[in-house]
């Protein structure tokens, strides 16, 4: 990498501080950004089209400052080298395609675990209109007077989950860059503070993305990460690294 940051790289580094002091400042006027501008379930009353633009500026909020650490980390680590390679514009349209990618399988994921749910709710007799109803949060980020029936049925609450739970964070576009990376650079070395030893990044990339679909697919109670997101992510990503470097050093 040069002696200073790309553009566009920077200007995302920029831009994603200040989503993350935003939602600090709203926060102590006990606003939730989120309501707003993170990434719901597309059939939940939260969604507004914006949020799948927006969603990819928003992390998780404070004193969690693990999840945008890591990710403007990443970003200015391998979107440096991928801006710097591809150009301004060709960047900024796979960091933002990778974001969609994350979204869109995301909610694919998504969509085979709440179908069955909806017809278990409806087999119970509960109207699913009524529970859309209920799903819709405040300002504060709380749901409105719950009847103590939605509360107690298990089906009904997950359902509820589904549609009050934000998808927030740049992970998606980053796992992109990541990839990227990866087809562009496939002998650089990398090493994490988790994994100190040097890798290849042709082998350390997709042992990232192996277990980024085994934590996926298992699902875990207490894993609240989007792990389809990255998946979405690095697909898209992969797509277009290796189509553009294909033309990336060609004459005219």
């Amino acid at each position: 990498m040069g002696p200073s940051l790309p553009p566009i790289t920077k200007n995302l580094i920029i831009i994603n501080v200040l989503f993350y002091f935003a939602t600090i400042v709203f926060q102590i006027e006990d606003i939730d950004l989120s309501v707003f501008l993170g990434a719901y379930y597309p059939e939940s009353p939260n969604f507004k089209i914006w949020e799948i633009l927006t969603h990819m500026f928003m992390h998780a909020s404070y004193p969690n400052i693990s999840h945008i650490l890591f990710n403007m980390f990443a970003l200015w680590m391998f979107g440096s080298a991928v801006e710097q390679t591809f150009g301004p514009k060709k960047f900024l349209i796979m960091y933002f395609l990778a974001g969609f990618g994350g979204f869109i399988l995301f909610n694919l994921a998504n969509y085979f675990q709440i179908q069955p749910l909806k017809e278990a709710i409806v087999a119970q007799g509960f109207s699913l209109d009524e529970i859309y109803t209920y799903s819709k949060l405040n300002v504060h980020g709380a749901l409105y007077n719950l009847p103590e029936n939605f509360r107690s049925t298990q089906e009904v609450i997950d359902l509820i989950n589904f549609y009050r739970t934000p998808m927030v964070g740049a992970s998606g576009a980053i796992y992109g860059l990541l990839v990227a990376f990866a087809v562009l650079f496939p002998d650089a070395k990398l090493a994490l503070i988790f994994f100190p030893v040097p890798i290849k990044a042709k082998y350390f990339i997709p042992i990232m993305i192996g277990v980024e679909l085994f934590m996926g697919v298992q699902n875990y109670s207490w894993n609240n990460v989007a792990h389809f997101a990255h998946l979405g992510g690095g697909l898209i990503g992969f797509l277009l690294a290796k189509s553009w470097k294909k033309n990336l050093y060609r004459r005219n």
